[in-house]
């Protein structure tokens, strides 16, 4: 799901303020090559970190098998889509303000530290008190082991604001580095839980645990000594009326943001209560593939957001350009995908014999979402117009009915097929809008002219083709 960002009318601009303006970071506007370089690192780190969350699932699978796969994995989502609802679109909203305002920084550091920690501990107990009331909805995986999974839910939400802070604060390189290392805990800790001591489940959503409150604590500390080191020194104190603001600009866009994140997960949580852990566990890594093939579209719209507010490109110049490249590439990234995907079962063991067929309902569906995922920045960084929302509410409402509809009888394969249509209706309606408000026709959104081909195949490579 790509950063929603909605300046659609007052509320999005900052208040006067009797002390000059301190411009936007200048690292926001970065120059053409720094872009593609940022997207380069940025996507090279993206794939570390997925390749240490395959090698990791193959672990599980291998020591807990297609069942405590599924329940690790139904554990994990619950978690992420909790942390996902709490945060009311702070994140990306954040990046906006302290982007116009460094200034911004110390209040927003403090509100979203009050923020994550109150709201984050109550929907913890909220996950735990759920869990005890209806097992069934999670495949009755013990209350007690989504309770600890549930004490990280605050700290992933001080991880997930606090990386935004940084990325605000254009410090690409810092954004990047922790980020890896949180993802590096989690193969550490297969390693060390399964491997070295031999334990099971409980051991390694406990160790993962402990990571997530580590690391959510590590962020404040280096939000903190980041400030401290500014010649103007933020003001650390909660600042209600910035507050306000930010919570009204960030749900504008948290409506789209949340129906993403439904789309993109609730799917596995329906096949595991319909059709048990051990088929959502092979569900799981489909889907973890799918999103894998999903990084380099992902991370160019993330870098992409705030060039394109920079410019204030309304004619979709650059974004019709980065969107060209990124089709073509996609399309070959998602060709391999084919004869990989008939890999999977033979890294994941025999149990997981259907997932190839599952990936390649779903590759056309990640094809088209990864190309709105860059399409949708236009939108974003102009004023986010209130049809994105509701054109991803008119989607998610179509992804439950086909899920419902059709996982009760084709399992999984029934899941994959609803993400893809639905993948297809959000890229239709969002790439309309575009051709709509810019002007532009197909092909100058979509198809590389003959010497773009000719530029993006030279020595310079891909990243130069986007200068």
């Amino acid at each position: 799901m790509s950063k929603e960002v909605d300046s659609s009318d007052d509320s999005c601009g900052l208040p006067a303020s009797p002390r000059p303006r301190v411009p936007a970071s200048p690292r926001l506007a970065v120059p053409a090559s720094r872009f593609s370089a940022q997207v380069a690192w940025t996507f090279a780190v993206r794939i570390l970190m997925t390749l240490n969350s395959v090698v990791a699932g193959i672990i599980v699978a291998r020591w807990l098998g297609a069942e405590g796969l599924g329940q690790l994995a139904v554990i994990n989502v619950a978690v992420a889509t909790i942390v996902q609802l709490a945060s009311l679109g702070l994140p990306s909203a954040n990046t906006y303000f302290i982007a116009q305002d460094q200034r911004h920084l110390g209040p927003v550091a403090i509100n979203s530290l009050v923020f994550a920690l109150c709201v984050g501990g109550l929907l913890a107990l909220g996950l735990t008190g759920l869990a005890r009331a209806r097992p069934d909805w999670f495949a009755f995986v013990p209350t007690q082991l989504l309770g600890i999974a549930a004490v990280s839910i605050p700290f992933q939400l001080l991880t997930l604001i606090g990386l935004n802070i940084f990325l605000a604060l254009g410090r690409i390189e810092r954004f990047n580095l922790i980020d890896l290392a949180s993802q590096l805990f989690v193969l550490v800790n297969a390693i060390v839980a399964l491997l070295v001591l031999n334990a099971g489940l409980w051991t390694l959503v406990t160790f993962n645990t402990a990571t997530s409150v580590l690391f959510g604590l590590v962020l404040v500390a280096l939000i903190f000594a980041y400030g401290a080191k500014l010649n103007e020194r933020p003001l650390w104190r909660p600042d209600l009326s910035l507050f306000s603001r930010i919570i009204r600009y960030g749900i504008k866009f948290h409506i789209s943001i949340l129906a993403g994140a439904l789309i993109f997960r609730a799917d596995l949580l329906v096949v595991n209560h319909y059709r048990g852990s051990a088929e959502a566990g092979v569900y799981s890594v489909a889907s973890q593939v799918g999103l894998m093939l999903m990084l380099l579209p992902g991370v160019i719209g993330t870098l992409l957001f705030p060039r394109v507010a920079a410019e204030s490109d309304t004619r979709g110049e650059t974004t019709s350009m980065v969107s060209r490249h990124s089709a073509f590439v996609m399309f070959f990234i998602c060709l391999a995908a084919i004869p990989l995907s008939f890999l999977l079962p033979l890294l994941y063991g025999a149990a997981f014999s259907d997932v190839a067929i599952q990936l390649l309902i779903l590759l056309p569906g990640v094809y088209l979402i990864g190309l709105e995922s860059v399409l949708v920045q236009h939108s974003n960084a102009l004023g986010l117009p209130r049809a994105i929302p509701l054109f991803w509410m008119a989607t998610l409402v179509t992804n439950l009915v086909l899920v419902f509809a059709l996982v009760p009888r084709f399992g999984a394969r029934g899941a994959a097929f609803a993400s893809t249509i639905s993948y297809f209706l959000i890229f239709a309606l969002v790439g309309l809008h575009f051709l709509s408000l810019t002007g532009r026709s197909f092909a100058e959104t979509f198809l590389l002219s003959s010497s773009e081909i000719r530029q993006l195949m030279n020595l310079r490579g891909g990243a130069g083709a986007l200068r």
